[in-house]
């Protein structure tokens, strides 16, 4: 399925065929040998108007019941718009790259959402963005991963069913080459589109994952021992912008790995499970973390030293529910709508590369150590007198009480890098929440978001701001370093558990994934 390559040898307006002819490629067929039908998806190229200086071109694509394209049995799913034909490099796969983008961006599986869709991107610095990146095979490859997103919803979603199939059979195996080769472009290209957009269309790619992931597992074409090559279906790039170092991370559910399950001697697929938690599974299923790491960094200017600190600025998860309506696939409905995954670990590392260009790290936080208040009471009380039974008994009473936080959150070291680590624990026996078995009581993690002691907001995510995990760590640079770039590497690991909710099952699970991205740090004073 090499489109890109298809439309760059497309020929010249002069040497175009008949202005009402059609170039086609086919992108996916199957033959049905019952009744010798043939379903194709058909990629079209159409010289449309205009005159040989100023020539267009409309792209479509079309499903067909046979293969003789003479009996006009196709079905048409989708037109661009006109696209006009340049000299210019890649001119007509950007212009269709951006027009995809928009259509996937307007329809995000977005759930409960008070923003409105970005409908006015600013199309110009996306172009300039994917121009500025010197691979044409890794721009290749994030427009077919585009194309390949749009087709899923065509086919999948508004086309019969024997299309999806198709689709799954055929095309969505291109999905895992496409995305690891597209990875250089993708860091850049999100970063262009946006806050609102980015948002939206990595819910659209979370979406398409899901059910991509979902059919895997069902139809068993991955089994289960290299399910862990399912960690380059995800995203993640890093920047450092005003200030500030951010890493932002996107996971559909079922590709992080899973370090834990309540049913260990069973492989936890649909086929292993009663139809009530198969079904939950399912639900389970299109869900995507969404992770935004921000530290706040300074530079500051010594006698002999550069000093650099950074500190926790905003840490925000949320593990948003994919589904596009009603109840559809895990959008939420009925009594799977409160059975989401949550975090239960996070973990976050920053610092530079290099041994001799940083002398020091000094963290700013010291092991934990709570301070527990005692209160004990003593009474002594005996008989008077000759009286045989006495009139009073002694007694004694002592009581504890201490701060009881639902995160725990440490600091550690490692060579010169600053880990900071927030672990989720069970407010009655302190147990780690991450490593919880099969036999550990659960009973204070049902009806998780909602009451007064709720550890999640009551969306299901999470929030780790400055305001009181702000402590700095810092470390020293040698005086030479002024002015210059240094690389440092933000990383983040993110653990997700699910435990029932409302629903009634012995069902749970913990998985996790991990990012890391390399960020140029420039060391100019900043306070």
């Amino acid at each position: 399925m090499d489109v890109w390559s298809w439309i760059n040898n497309l020929p010249s307006p002069n040497n175009w065929p008949e202005s009402d002819s059609q170039l086609v490629l086919q992108l996916a067929s199957s033959k049905n040998n019952q009744d010798n039908t043939t379903k194709s998806i058909l990629f079209i190229a159409e010289r449309t108007y205009g005159s040989n200086t100023e020539a267009l071109v409309t792209f479509s694509i079309s499903l067909l019941g046979s293969l003789d394209l003479s009996n006009n049995t196709h079905k048409t799913l989708w037109v661009s718009d006109p696209c006009p034909i340049s000299s210019q490099k890649h001119f007509l796969q950007l212009t269709l790259l951006l027009q995809l983008v928009r259509e996937l961006i307007t329809r995000s599986p977005t759930i409960d959402s008070r923003a409105p869709i970005p409908l006015n991107l600013d199309m110009k610095v996306v172009s300039l963005t994917l121009n500025s990146v010197d691979s044409d095979d890794s721009i290749s490859h994030l427009f077919h991963l585009v194309l390949l997103s749009r087709l899923f919803l065509l086919c999948v979603c508004d086309s019969p069913t024997e299309f999806g199939s198709l689709y799954f059979q055929t095309l969505a195996p291109n999905l895992d080459e496409s995305i690891f080769s597209s990875n250089r472009v993708m860091k850049s290209f999100l970063s262009s589109l946006g806050p609102d957009g980015e948002l939206y269309f990595m819910r659209t790619i979370g979406y398409m994952l899901a059910k991509w992931l979902i059919f895997k597992d069902i139809s068993g074409i991955q089994p289960l021992s290299t399910r862990a090559q399912n960690q380059h279906l995800v995203f993640s790039y890093a920047k450092e912008s005003h200030g500030l170092l951010v890493l932002k991370g996107y996971a559909p559910v079922q590709a992080m790995t899973r370090t834990g399950t309540s049913q260990q001697q069973k492989d936890p697929v649909y086929g292993f499970l009663e139809a009530k938690e198969s079904v939950l599974r399912y639900a389970l299923g299109h869900q995507q973390l969404e992770t935004v790491i921000q530290l706040e960094y300074s530079v500051s200017l010594h006698e002999g030293f550069i000093h650099v600190g950074a500190r926790v600025d905003n840490i925000r998860l949320h593990v948003t529910r994919l589904g596009l309506t009603g109840e559809e696939a895990g959008a939420g409905a009925g009594e799977y709508a409160e059975e989401t995954h949550f975090p239960s670990r996070v973990q976050v590392w920053v610092g530079p590369y290099g041994s001799g260009i940083v002398s020091s790290l000094s963290l700013g936080r010291s092991t934990e150590n709570p301070e527990r208040e005692v209160e004990t009471t003593k009474v002594v009380k005996g008989s008077f007198g000759d009286s045989k039974f006495p009139t009073v008994k002694a007694t004694a009473r002592s009581g504890g009480r201490a701060k009881v936080r639902n995160w725990r959150w440490e600091q550690e070291a490692e060579g010169n890098t600053a880990v900071m680590d927030w672990v989720l624990c069970d407010n009655g026996s302190g147990a780690e929440v991450s490593k919880w078995g099969a036999q550990d009581n659960k009973i204070g993690f049902q009806k998780r978001y909602s009451g007064a002691w709720r550890a999640f907001s009551k969306k299901g995510g999470v929030v780790f701001a400055g305001d009181e995990y702000g402590e700095w760590v810092r470390w020293r640079v040698g005086k030479e370093m002024e002015g210059r770039v240094l690389k440092w590497k933000l990383g983040g690991k993110v653990w997700l558990s699910y435990w029932p909710n409302q629903f009634k099952t012995c069902y749970g699970e913990t998985r996790c994934i991990e990012w890391c991205e390399d960020v140029d740090l420039p060391l100019i004073a900043r306070q």
